[in-house]
């Protein structure tokens, strides 16, 4: 039977624009969403908090690829290089909150990293926080657009465009892309639990 090729189920509107944001493509965050598009500690951490454990991570798609355009120049690699794309589906409660797209470019993840190219359903950013070398640059907002190439049941009823954060992170000298975009089944009524951003 033939598969179509797997494509990512959000696209970025434009460019990634540092905070504050006034107004972004005509409009702004959802006021409760803001505290957590510009939460500067672990979104993994956070979630678990706000699930109250009820956490968990679907892996949709991970593969060896070019990355697009804007995340080889966010990584300053050459148009030619190759990066393990990761995207899953942060849940809680069952239900899909976050859709998280990360850019691991090859020498990031080769000698003593070489083990991050075998998370399964470990997130990401769980193990990001949990290292003393890690920095993170500045974090950047942007609105994302539902691709409708892209057919993922759990994401169907979910709105066409949803709100999304990117920072790179290094581990040493090695970069690192984490992309997170809130969907709307994710509705706080609180900001994330404070902890200490690195």
């Amino acid at each position: 039977m033939y598969h179509s090729p797997y494509e990512s189920p959000y696209l970025p509107v434009g460019d990634w624009h540092p905070q504050p944001l006034e107004n972004l493509y005509g409009s702004v965050p959802p006021e409760n969403l803001v505290p957590w598009l510009i939460h500067p500690g672990s979104l993994t951490a956070a979630l678990k908090d706000f699930s109250n454990g009820e956490f968990s991570v679907r892996i949709l798609h991970q593969d060896w690829q070019q990355p697009r355009l804007e995340e080889r120049r966010a990584l300053n690699l050459r148009d030619r290089s190759l990066a393990l794309v990761r995207e899953v589906l942060l849940c809680g409660h069952g239900q899909p909150w976050v859709y998280a797209r990360s850019v691991l470019p090859e020498r990031s993840v080769s000698g003593k990293l070489r083990h991050l190219r075998n998370l399964d359903s470990r997130p990401l950013g769980e193990l990001l926080f949990s290292r003393a070398d890690m920095k993170r640059g500045p974090i950047v907002l942007n609105q994302l657009q539902r691709n409708s190439h892209c057919a993922i049941d759990e994401l169907a009823e979910m709105s066409t465009r949803a709100w999304g954060r990117r920072s790179t992170f290094w581990l040493k000298d090695k970069p690192l892309l984490v992309a997170e975009t809130f969907l709307n089944s994710f509705n706080p009524q609180t900001p994330p639990a404070t902890c200490a951003p690195r």
